[in-house]
């Protein structure tokens, strides 16, 4: 086995050079890690100690990449950086909400290292990166020395820090659907401070536009439930419609109304619901004028909400 490993105490860190030697790692009862934002954040706190056993995939450079898929579409390695998904023009362009998202996580030194793998394998309510991911319908690869299965992301997330990958298998890439000419996207959190802070209330939208009337939305709510997940009611008052304002606001209701929002030390459980609703409203607005070549800057939040890192933050 190609790898770097250490031992200390009870515990042991492997590093492997292979996808082959990091499930094998796994099979044994090793946690991933790549980033170690979440990781060392949770240590930190004292709620989570670190694991027995640590796998670092981060010398895994097959897990890296972001390749166009034949037939359209986008798989992104788990190991794709936040900073590199903000930039990545591909990305900025056709999957514009999934940029937003990844321009805000956590703080500068946060998106340099943190992966979009781990912030998804958090399966944290207000992950930034899911809301999007979902509207793009994006799937998820599992290994492990059984062999490879797919997962729909909106399937592998089962609650709140849980995930329906079995302990024994990586994530090895995610693959998102074409995106449709005519279309825009766009991801807003609302939070306290610029940097290092958790969602009070986010969605994420993608919209189709065919002759001036929605012909498809897809609309996740973020950090007002105990998973991240689409609104299918928000979706049906959007589509064929107008998208005029009678439409916006009755989308925005049915996402307040699907909220099930936790009171906690920062805002109440009806201050939640509320604020779901207004930005809904505005990351529909901003989807909307993107699918009709309108620019809206990245990330939206800043421009919609005047929450996100200023200009000589990122």
């Amino acid at each position: 086995m190609s790898r770097v490993g250490i031992a200390q105490s009870d515990r042991t860190y492997v590093a492997p050079t292979s996808i082959e030697d990091a499930v094998e790692a796994l099979a044994v009862g090793s946690r991933v890690v790549a980033g170690g934002t979440d990781l060392v954040v949770a240590a930190r706190r004292g709620g989570t100690p670190l694991p027995e056993r640590l796998v670092d995939i981060s010398r895994l450079e097959a897990l890296r990449a972001i390749e166009a898929v034949d037939g359209g579409g986008l798989r992104l390695g788990p190991l794709v950086r936040h900073q590199e998904l903000a930039g990545d023009p591909t990305i900025r362009q056709h999957y514009s909400a999934l940029a937003d998202a990844s321009a805000i996580v956590g703080s500068p030194a946060t998106r340099w290292v943190g992966t979009i793998g781990g912030n998804v394998m958090s399966a944290s309510p207000g992950a930034a990166t899911i809301g999007p991911l979902l509207c793009f319908d994006a799937v998820a690869a599992l290994a492990s020395t059984a062999g490879t299965r797919t997962l729909p992301v909106a399937e592998l997330i089962s609650g709140p820090g849980h995930t329906n990958a079995r302990d024994d298998e990586l994530l090895t890439a995610l693959e998102l659907a074409p995106v449709a000419d005519g279309s825009g996207s766009c991801y807003v959190r609302l939070g306290i401070r610029r940097q290092m802070e958790g969602a009070l209330a986010g969605a994420a939208v993608l919209v189709r536009l065919v002759d001036g009337r929605i012909a498809d939305a897809r609309v996740a709510m973020v950090a007002v439930a105990p998973t991240i997940r689409r609104v299918p009611e928000a979706e049906a008052e959007l589509t064929g419609s107008a998208g005029d304002e009678d439409a916006i606001e009755a989308a925005a209701a049915a996402v307040q109304a699907a909220s099930q929002p936790v009171a906690d030390f920062r805002a109440s459980a009806a201050y939640r619901a509320e604020i779901a609703r207004v930005v809904c409203k505005r990351v529909i607005r901003a989807a909307i004028a993107r699918a009709s070549g309108s620019q809206v800057r990245i990330p939206a939040s800043l421009e919609l909400l005047g929450t996100a890192p200023r200009q000589g933050d990122r």
